[in-house]
């Protein structure tokens, strides 16, 4: 079972799984039809390539931990699975982009243009990776570091489905990202942020080291827990209640809506203590498949 759970988290598949569920949320919320299966499956394998590629390139440079120890003795496994996954994915990326590229001049310059920010900031994020790029990645800004991964995060999980999905259904209007849809967009990105602030205190010594100045480095455990999460936190819900509002969403629909953020405000108030790293990717990175579901469910039962 031990295996399992590390297989599971460490291989990046969880994450995946949050993509999928998130990507489900938002069409259900943006009231466009769920996308094929083969859809959500090529989202499931680019999410765990994404973080996997990026963790087998830096584990022998960070300090040994469970996960560094985990990609060391499963490197040869990982390496043969990545290829095998880049192969599927281009594969129903053709099946899946083919039926409808007749449909792209539907999408206006401006949505392209916005589309074109969230690969452009997957791959600065990880720029050190990439065999063409000597400089600097942005997660080397220890403070900005959250906000990128929101940013990604929010644009892969919220953007691209509805504009799939636009384009599987010549007869819905085609996304954009016109200003109550952007709220969605900013209020998945500040959940997700704020998660990545959290994690970053399991990297407190590691960072503290390198000289990487996240927010807990920079204003220490207390200030970061109730200064800059709790009170980001609380716009994220005002954001939700807004767009909620806005759309016209049922009392029920809202409430189930606001328990991710109360149980991040919970969780937050637990931080105190140092814990495992199942820990914060079972339970703080849980806290976007919580999200996703109350989402679906909330759309469903009102």
């Amino acid at each position: 079972m031990n295996r399992f759970f590390q297989s599971f988290f460490f291989g990046n598949y969880f994450y995946g799984a949050c993509a999928v569920a998130l990507s489900i949320e938002a069409n259900r919320q943006l009231g466009y039809p769920l996308n094929n299966w083969l859809y959500y499956a090529a989202i499931f394998l680019a999410t765990v390539l994404y973080y996997t590629h990026a963790y087998l390139s830096e584990h022998a440079s960070i300090a040994p931990n469970p996960r560094s120890t985990w990609y060391r003795q499963h490197q040869q496994t990982i390496r043969f699975t990545q290829l095998l996954y880049t192969l599927l994915l281009l594969v129903m990326a053709w099946w899946l982009l083919r039926p409808v590229f007749a449909g792209f001049n539907r999408i206006p310059a401006g949505t392209w243009l916005f589309m074109a920010l969230f690969p452009l900031a997957a791959m600065g994020y990880y720029a050190h990776t990439l065999p063409f790029w000597k400089g600097p990645s942005l997660r080397n800004h220890g403070w900005i570091k959250p906000f990128v991964i929101g940013f990604i995060w929010a644009g892969a999980v919220t953007l691209f489905p509805p504009v799939y999905s636009a384009l599987c259904h010549p007869d819905l209007p085609m996304y954009q990202p016109a200003f109550f849809n952007t709220l969605l967009l900013v209020k998945n990105g500040m959940f997700i942020t704020m998660l990545c602030i959290l994690f970053d205190i399991k990297d407190y010594a590691a960072d503290h080291n390198q000289q990487l100045k996240t927010f807990v480095v920079r204003y220490g455990l207390r200030k970061t827990l109730f200064w800059i999460i709790i009170p980001l936190t609380i716009i994220g819900l005002t954001t939700l209640i807004t767009y909620a509002v806005s759309q016209d969403f049922p009392v029920g629909r809202i409430l189930i809506n606001t328990i991710p953020f109360i149980l991040l405000i919970t969780v937050t108030y637990h931080m105190h203590r140092r814990k495992s790293i199942l820990y914060y990717l079972a339970i703080i990175d849980g806290l976007m498949l919580v999200k996703a579901c109350c989402g679906i469910i909330g759309s469903f039962l009102f």
